[in-house]
């Protein structure tokens, strides 16, 4: 049991990092470098985070200093005022290469290992990264592409994405990346707006076992997007791919004159020179493209990697994702601390549950990155991950993407592994970040983030911007923090900006950033339990419901194998309407709706009981592996549903609008 000063309440935390685990975290490295260079006495966690947010200069040129960013030439100022929100300039007068930062190591030890479904396991050492990317920025040098011209990339994820990101950005230019999952509209829609030169792209992919041909979407996208000059094919499924009949085209292993220099001249910028453009998931309209700055993406990564992950550079890490996703950015960044990193293509559950297992035991990976459904699917069929396989060198598992529900945490310590950090986190693509998340000297409880990160000054608002604790509300985060994004494109006078994070809040007098996710911060732990996208938040009779509560109960029940709720307009109220998916060998008979509203009710509140429950065959999710609620509350209230091709199983809205008809009658 833990004591929770100041609260008189005990709770019992899922598990407490030993006073080894904590001596010997980075995080208390940090705390004693802050001590010692501003004559501090900081002593926990909470007064390290109420500095950092007190005085954010000292904090991130701490930060700065601790991660040993290298920069030609060093800041002149840490930011130049906080109260231009959105607008503060970080580290002005600094020049620096985000990718020289990430390739400081040039030794023999490992880079990457990538495994997959359809390639033979491959690694590179530290020394041949170092000159493969050298090889490919003299092949983008060559085919005319300066620092800001952006590059663009159509890829899974495996090693030749990595280099030609890190190639990219070594020059100056702008890397965007669409994962090869993305159909060709979707990627039209997001590299049509940003004018890429180059692309480098695969020929397939292998998922579940079957093989995925893409080249005639990349030449979709070759003829859709005017802008492009040099197309790099990598041939993924067929060394004879047809993509060689593309017009102005090079094999990956072909581009860059190798006779060259094998040393790669690192473009010194400033600060805020863009590094990456990120694309909202576009369920909602056409994607936004966020630009985001070199400096602040960088220095606010090694703080999440090297701080709250406690990443070493003996650890060996992976996560399960895409170039198309953020945590993938996240994971190169993880190469600055000098650890290895497990790429890994393809389904995590082919050709059995075992699969990300196995891969921890034969690679002894220390940290394990996977989403809130990768979990709850697990969960769902009894698997355990302790009994099949040799664990011993898993010492952290990240989880993010969605809410992971207390029996989701308690799930982790029971079947993977008790001595674990189980390091929950969010923030998303908008700040290729987090604003809350773990914390390696912390004890965590089920069914919550640890606390704030360090720097990021969020808060939970009511509906009238009023600070609120215990209870939920929306998140906010008051002040800049250096990887918000620069601007979007093509975004004069920020307009598109201001009003998708700004103004919400602004008739209540408040200038914050509204992030979009209900979430409620607890008064006696400080941490905080997300409950989904706030703009999935259902409405019941004037009560703001979010949508996890429901699922946290609904999918406890064996029948229920996922579930999506929302809230359709219906005689001036809305009304919760329920699809779940069935677990195999179930039928959704009266009864079992019947035990649904029952078990809803006792565990949410009658309020979160819905009018209707529906079967369906499949529940939408994007490419990130997050529900895709507005879709569906689109197709039952009758509104158009834009960019399917954002979709990981787009088909199955098709089912859906086959029910309106239903749905409309009762």
């Amino acid at each position: 049991m833990v004591d929770l000063v100041g609260t008189g309440l005990r709770r019992k935390p899922l598990w407490i990092p030993s006073d080894e685990r904590v001596k010997q975290a980075n995080l208390t490295r940090f705390q004693a470098f802050v001590n010692q260079k501003d004559r501090l006495s900081l002593g926990s966690y909470p007064e390290l985070y109420r500095w950092s947010i007190e005085k954010p200069t000292e904090f991130w040129s701490a930060m700065w200093a601790y991660a040993g960013i290298i920069s030609s030439k060093k800041f002149e100022a840490v930011v130049d005022d906080l109260g231009k929100f959105p607008g503060a300039k970080w580290f002005s007068g600094a020049r620096l290469n985000f990718a020289e930062n990430l390739l400081r190591f040039r030794d023999e030890r490992i880079a990457l290992i990538s495994r997959s479904e359809g390639r033979v396991s491959s690694s590179l050492t530290y020394s041949d990264l170092y000159r493969k990317v050298a090889r490919v920025a003299n092949g983008l040098r060559e085919a005319g592409v300066l620092a800001g011209d952006r590059v663009g990339g159509y890829l899974p994820n495996v090693e030749e994405a990595a280099i030609a990101m890190l190639a990219a950005t070594s020059i100056g230019a702008v890397w965007a990346c669409c994962g090869a999952e993305l159909g060709s509209g979707a990627v039209l829609d997001r590299l049509s707006q940003i004018k890429p030169k180059v692309l480098f792209s695969v020929d397939g992919y292998v998922y579940k076992g079957k093989k995925f041909d893409i080249s005639s979407n990349v030449k979709d996208v070759a003829d859709g997007v005017p802008s492009l000059e040099k197309i790099v094919t990598i041939p993924y499924l067929d060394a004879k791919s047809s993509m060689g009949q593309l017009v102005n085209t090079v094999r990956f292993d072909e581009f860059g004159s190798a006779n060259k220099s094998g040393e790669i001249r690192f473009e010194q910028l400033p600060s805020d020179h863009p590094v990456y453009i990120m694309f909202t998931s576009g369920t909602t309209g056409k994607p936004k493209c966020m630009v985001q700055g070199a400096g602040g993406v960088l220095v606010n990564q090694l703080k999440e990697t090297q701080l709250h992950a406690d990443l070493k550079k003996t650890d060996r890490i992976t996560y399960i994702t895409s170039p198309s996703w953020m945590m993938w950015n996240w994971l190169m960044s993880c190469l600055a601390a000098g650890s290895t990193l497990i790429l890994y293509d393809g389904n995590p559950l082919h050709p059995d549950w075992g699969t990300m297992w196995r891969l921890v035991q034969e690679e002894k990976i220390t940290i394990l990155g996977c989403s809130a459904s990768y979990i709850n699917h697990l969960r769902g069929i009894g698997a355990k991950p302790s009994k099949e396989y040799d664990l011993s060198s898993l010492r952290e598992i990240s989880q993010t993407g969605s809410p992971l529900s207390t029996e989701g945490f308690e799930w982790v310590y029971k079947e993977v592994k008790a001595d674990l950090h189980l390091n929950s986190i969010s923030g998303g693509t908008d700040i290729n970040g987090c604003f809350a998340g773990g914390v390696p000297i912390l004890p965590v409880f089920g069914g919550e983030l640890q606390a704030p990160g360090l720097g990021m000054k969020i808060n939970v608002y009511d509906e009238n911007g009023r600070p609120v604790v215990d209870r939920m509300g929306e998140l906010v985060c008051e002040s800049p923090t250096p990887s918000m994004p620069l601007y979007f494109w093509d975004d004069p006078n920020n307009v598109r900006y201001r009003d998708a994070y700004f103004e919400y809040y602004r008739p209540e007098g408040k200038n914050v950033w509204r992030h979009g996710d209900y979430v409620l911060v607890h008064g006696d732990t400080g941490g905080y339990t997300f409950y989904g996208r706030s703009d999935a938040v259902i409405k019941a009779s004037g009560v703001r419901v979010g949508t996890s509560e429901i699922y946290n109960v609904v999918e406890k029940l064996p029948e229920v194998a996922d579930s999506l709720a929302v809230g359709q307009n219906w005689a001036g109220e809305q009304r919760i309407i329920l699809f779940v998916k069935l677990s195999p060998n179930h039928k959704l008979t009266e009864e079992l709706k019947e035990k649904i509203r029952r078990v809803i009710r006792a565990e949410a509140s009658p309020k979160h009981v819905p009018a209707l429950i529906l079967e369906v065959p499949d529940i939408p999710y994007t490419l990130n592996m997050k529900k895709v609620e507005v879709a569906v509350a689109n197709i039952v209230n009758n509104r158009p549903v834009t960019n399917r091709d954002a979709l990981a199983n787009p088909e199955s809205l098709d089912f859906y609008t086959g029910l309106l008809p239903l749905i409309q009658k009762n």
